[in-house]
């Protein structure tokens, strides 16, 4: 018993932090799954965007006292206009899934879900981060030795 419950201390923090991709892993993965040159966006632009906006953090969360909403995820998708958490009051869902579908490993619905947040017409620029640290800088710093 003792020893399943230190065993859970050691692993219980590792899973509340979700997955961290290492820069050249997502950008690898953010390119398999069409995002290099999606609505003129290459996949330094998406990179960049991960970075500033969760780390690389599949389990990322920032919680908007304004409007009551959350940004989810790798790509921070908030909750008042693309997703469904439950809480937040007025919510748009225009992605159709759930917010917790963001915090998983397995990023291929944040994916699905950032394409349809730059076909609206803020595109890329719907990201805050994106304007602050990535808009009309170099970004190929991003995916650098990725061998892509």
């Amino acid at each position: 018993m003792k020893v399943l419950i230190l065993l859970g201390l050691v692993f219980l923090p590792m899973l509340a932090h979700g997955k961290v991709y290492e820069r050249c892993e997502l950008a690898r993965v953010l390119k398999r799954n069409g995002l290099h040159g999606f609505r003129s966006n290459s996949v330094a632009d998406w990179v960049c965007l991960a970075k500033w906006e969760s780390d690389y953090n599949t389990k990322a969360t920032n919680y908007n006292p304004g409007d009551q909403s959350t940004d989810y995820g790798i790509f921070q998708i908030n909750s008042h206009y693309w997703c469904n958490d439950g809480k937040t009051p007025d919510a748009k869902n225009v992605c159709g899934i759930s917010c917790r579908d963001l915090l998983t490993d397995n990023i291929s619905k944040a994916i699905t879900c950032a394409k349809r947040v730059v076909r609206d017409p803020s595109g890329i620029r719907a990201w805050v981060a994106w304007r602050n640290h990535c808009e009309g800088r170099d970004v190929s710093s991003y995916i650098r030795g990725c061998s892509l």
